[in-house]
């Protein structure tokens, strides 16, 4: 860990000087008992200062909020006037959740926890002296029998200790899936430099690398080297259709209750246990919440199927082009998209699922199509996704406007009522 963690100190260090800091410590306790987690943000000015934050807390999750300086709460705002010298915020959170309909997305148990670190820690409003930015970390207390805490984030002492770095944001919080228990949990590391970064395999090597972590209770039937396989495979092609890839992702599952699909958040993503990881139809849910965790594609409104159509496409394209899929079962899997999503009027939502995300499928493999043929197979649908990518907030005339600059006239694809 020697090397680990003096090149965060040296991140560290840079960081300091290019911009006024000051340190956030976030320390999460677990109680199975009361099905709660216990939060305290611990704040320490440096040459900079954080003057106070603005959370939305339900008071039906969050409560026993108090802290240094001045708490005020309104309905669901609560605001955080720090001291000058810093001080601290504690507060208690509900785990367990159930999505509509279904099983738990989050659930504390006697054995383990699953839980999204960004509720744990809500979206804030920062108030901080000009141009200072937070260094942060994240350290847990488990419970007796517990042995494990797994994050998105990379550790830096030990398996409980996590630096937590957003390079886009000033104010960091320790988001994505974090898991916490008596745990099986496997690691391996992806990439040109793999070699090297294994060596490095829970701390930050700045190699070409992707750690990947799939952690599960100890007992589920969590296909932990299967996930790590297929990771392995199609990972190279991610990377051509994508661009860098993460540093780090963790995958966490756990079987019913939970809800029986795949979930994606920063740097990490949800998967059940039951889950096929290559389905009948040719489409992989691990395959598609990678491509969400990597792109990290967001639609504005009304243009959904843009990003879960490109995860969908991609969980199968991935897997063609790793191997792992003949083409004759790809042409097999669009066949059956394309009767899924026959009545399928118009793309336009705000959520999309089901044949309306299969009909999007079919005409992103059109348009990879159209691109490749229009442009004598120099450019594809990829030139048009790492485009989004930088773009994060994505919508139709985006896809129109990149598709446009991809093959250098609009594209036919697009000119569809579909999309009317």
């Amino acid at each position: 860990m020697r090397v680990c963690w003096a090149v965060l100190l040296a991140m560290l260090s840079w960081a300091s000087e290019a911009a006024p800091t000051y340190r956030v410590d976030y320390r999460i306790g677990f109680d199975p008992a009361r099905k709660e987690a216990s939060v305290v943000i611990e704040v320490e000015p440096g040459k900079g200062r954080l003057h106070s934050l603005r959370f939305t807390m339900d008071p039906k999750r969050y409560r026993e909020i108090a802290g240094d300086g001045e708490v005020v709460r309104k309905g669901d705002s609560v605001t955080w006037t720090l001291p000058k010298s810093g001080g601290h915020l504690s507060y208690r959170y509900r785990i367990d959740h159930r999505r509509k309909g279904g099983g738990y997305d989050a659930r504390i148990t006697p054995e383990f926890a699953i839980v999204r670190g960004d509720d744990l820690v809500p979206r804030a409003t920062a108030r901080s002296s000009r141009g200072a930015r937070s260094q942060a970390t994240l350290r847990a207390d488990l419970p007796a029998g517990w042995t494990s805490l797994e994050t998105a984030w990379q550790a830096i002492t030990d398996e409980r200790v996590f630096a937590v770095d957003d390079p886009d944001r000033s104010f960091d919080r320790p988001t994505g899936w974090i898991m916490a228990g008596d745990l099986g949990v496997r690691r391996d590391v992806v990439g040109a430099n793999a070699e090297v970064c294994a060596r490095c395999i829970r701390g930050w090597c700045g190699g070409d690398c992707m750690g990947i972590s799939v952690a599960a209770p100890k007992g589920d039937i969590m296909r932990r080297n299967d996930t790590l396989a297929i990771i392995h495979a199609t990972a190279p092609e991610m990377r051509a259709a994508f661009g860098a890839l993460p540093e780090k992702i963790l995958i966490v599952g756990a079987g019913d209750p939970m809800w029986r699909g795949g979930l994606s958040g920063p740097r990490s993503l949800f998967l059940h246990p039951d889950r096929p990881l290559i389905s009948e139809n040719g489409t992989s849910t691990l395959v598609h919440e990678l491509t969400h965790v990597i792109t990290r594609l967001h639609a504005e409104p009304g243009d959904d199927w843009i990003v879960e159509g490109i995860a969908e496409f991609y969980s199968m394209a991935l897997l063609n082009r790793a191997g792992l899929l003949s083409d004759a079962r790809l042409e097999r899997g669009l066949a059956w998209m394309r009767n899924h999503g026959r009545a399928v009027k118009r793309l336009h939502t705000s959520r999309s699922a089901g044949p309306r995300t299969a009909r999007a499928v079919v005409l992103f493999a059109a348009l990879d199509a159209e691109i490749r043929q229009r442009t004598h197979d120099e450019r594809s649908l990829d030139e048009v996704a790492r485009a989004l990518r930088k773009r994060r907030e994505v919508s139709l005339s985006d896809l129109r406007e990149i598709s446009e600059r991809v093959i250098g006239a609009p594209a036919k694809t697009l000119d569809t009522p579909l999309l009317d």
